[in-house]
């Protein structure tokens, strides 16, 4: 499809909640493009129960490390912790992936006491930390659905991690979304292109534009036979407003 064919849009649904403010960036591109921007979580996450994670024989005060993928991650973890009437000792280390999820941790602990190292983008950008610390007792926590590269490649190299699922992610019912349309639809992660096929088994692309955030998110929608036409993170484009505004501006869209 060539650039000049390809219509303005004029209307994205972000597959995330309402922003809590009006600071949003997405709020900020409506405003500027004269587009209409709506929100709607297409997956929702649900803590395992303390009896739950019991059952999977897993006692966190006997690990030295613990890697944290995700905000929601630290939330569960901590969350258990509360429920077991259990603190992690202060000389814990812990392994975040992005600056988010780490500065995310002051929300539990006091971060200038505690050993912290922060991945860039994705769980193998720890490996360097992780690699300096090869004698860690590392634990794991994650949802039910997770990539394996980093376990994985841990497991392979005689490290010691142990996965334990504390959340799990489960498909929003969109059903009241079935003959509403929209321009673009924005993606945040892999289940979230697999919510939209559980919903709607036959969707067709068409001219409805796909955005991605992240490399396994990408994946996820071509392999579904999606056609990806917004993709981030790129150079100069770290955030999914700033590759939406890219594309606006490549189209030749008018404000």
């Amino acid at each position: 499809m060539s650039q000049a064919k390809v219509k303005a849009v004029k209307s994205i649904l972000i597959s995330q909640p309402p922003p809590a403010d009006q600071t949003s960036p997405y709020l900020t591109l409506s405003k500027k493009w004269g587009i209409k921007v709506d929100f709607r979580k297409f997956i929702q996450v649900d803590g395992v129960s303390l009896n739950d994670f019991r059952k999977q024989g897993i006692n966190p005060l006997d690990f030295t490390g613990v890697i944290f993928t995700s905000k929601v991650a630290v939330d569960h973890f901590f969350r258990l912790l509360g429920e077991m009437r259990a603190e992690m000792p202060p000389d814990t280390r812990y392994f975040c992936v992005g600056e988010a999820t780490s500065k995310y941790l002051q929300k539990y602990i006091v971060i200038r006491k505690r050993k912290l190292y922060v991945g860039e983008r994705n769980a193998m950008d720890l490996l360097p930390f992780i690699n300096k610390n090869k004698k860690e007792k590392y634990l794991f926590p994650c949802s039910d659905m997770h990539r394996k590269e980093l376990p994985g490649y841990m497991q392979d190299n005689g490290m010691d991690i142990t996965e334990t699922v504390i959340y799990q992610t489960v498909s929003s019912d969109l059903s009241d979304l079935e003959n509403i349309f929209y321009d673009m639809i924005c993606f945040f992660s892999p289940s979230g292109i697999q919510s939209l096929f559980k919903n709607f088994p036959d969707f067709q692309q068409k001219e409805t534009r796909i955005a991605v955030l992240g490399p396994a998110t990408a994946s996820e929608a071509r392999n579904l036979g999606l056609r990806v036409d917004v993709e981030a993170p790129k150079p100069n484009m770290p955030s999914m407003s700033a590759a939406i505004e890219r594309y606006l501006q490549d189209i030749g869209q008018d404000f």
